[in-house]
């Protein structure tokens, strides 16, 4: 069973052709799949044509949101209800070719865990195009994530991978870098991008901003989520110091321009040094404060909760329950980029 998860915002136009196209793929390839369609308040007649959709094919299955909640909502409300070994992810634009689904699988029973898209040509106008690349370097800059396309919305995953990721706010498109951080190999594949045939972009320079504050988070999450305190503090740590150093500076030239008398007087609140040493000792103090709230909240937050991700178990004959530990299923033994 592989599940196919598409988040629809005013694509009525799009979708049945859409359904169309995966059908003739499931048929020729003899995949068995099921198709999840997730209206994220479309104020159009997208619901009503996944209705019918639903009504005419017993694969296709609908979500409608009463309002727009965003895309990361949206797939993860579908990865809440697919029962497919593997999770396939399409936007509703045809952009995305349908054809590309047998290729995913192919690169993902090679024993990796996220099969991203790479949109190597897009069909696409600058204002879409120029952000998303600036983006996708940024991102492969500063988390070592070797993927040309995070932002493609055709992607392929195990359901392990969906299982240990939450997603929340504009976190959908760094799904390969929260699986990469949880030890989950990571890769892509080059795939077939068409021209929009219906409807407009939602997506231009303005997510560009959204999208480094959304990298930030994942960085923080990724690198310190679980010890705040190691980047709140160090930050701390290095302020007082340079502040603890300035103010150490100024007493000394007080006390020497006291001491000596060819050396002129000197008056501590007349240089700038004492703004920046108190700067810097304030801003310490915050840091460091901030840092032990954020280790009460991680401690809080990690209680019952796991850290870390099982690739396989061995038998466990001293289980407390005096049974086998469940076996995990492997997920492959494939090397690649991450």
């Amino acid at each position: 069973m592989i599940s196919i998860v598409i988040p629809a915002l005013n694509e009525g136009e799009s979708l049945a052709l859409l359904v169309s196209e995966l059908d003739a793929v499931a048929t020729s390839e003899a995949i068995e799949l099921e198709i999840i369609l997730v209206d994220d308040g479309s104020s159009d007649n997208t619901w009503e044509v996944i209705a019918q959709l639903a009504a005419q094919d017993h694969r296709v299955h609908g979500i409608r949101f009463r309002r727009n909640f965003g895309k990361a909502a949206a797939l993860d409300a579908g990865f809440r209800v697919a029962s497919g070994r593997f999770v396939i992810t399409l936007d509703a634009d045809l952009q995305d070719d349908p054809r590309e689904i047998p290729r995913l699988l192919e690169k993902i029973c090679e024993g990796f865990d996220v099969v991203s898209g790479w949109k190597k040509i897009r069909h696409d106008p600058w204002n879409k195009i120029i952000p998303s690349r600036i983006f996708n370097w940024l991102i492969r800059m500063t988390t070592g994530i070797k993927l040309h396309d995070v932002n493609c919305g055709m992607k392929c995953y195990r359901q392990e991978v969906l299982s240990e990721v939450h997603l929340y706010g504009g976190m959908h498109r760094f799904v390969p870098v929260l699986a990469a951080a949880r030890g989950f190999r990571v890769n892509e594949i080059a795939v077939s991008h068409r021209p929009r045939q219906y409807g407009k972009t939602k997506y231009g320079s303005k997510r560009l901003l959204k999208g480094l504050l959304d990298l930030i988070t994942v960085l923080f999450l990724t690198g310190y989520g679980h010890r705040p305190q190691h980047l709140l503090g160090g930050i701390g740590l290095v302020a007082f110091m340079f502040g603890g150093l300035g103010m150490v500076c100024l007493a000394i030239q007080w006390v020497l321009s006291r001491l000596f008398v060819e050396i002129p007087v000197f008056h501590i609140s007349e240089t700038a040094l004492l703004y920046f040493a108190l700067g810097g000792l304030l801003v310490g103090g915050q840091m460091l404060s901030l840092g032990l709230i954020a280790e009460m909240l991680a401690a809080e937050a990690s209680r019952g909760a796991v850290s870390y991700s099982v690739l396989e178990r061995t038998e466990f004959p001293h289980s407390p329950t005096g049974s086998k530990s469940e076996e995990l299923p492997a997920m492959g033994e494939g090397t690649g980029e991450a």
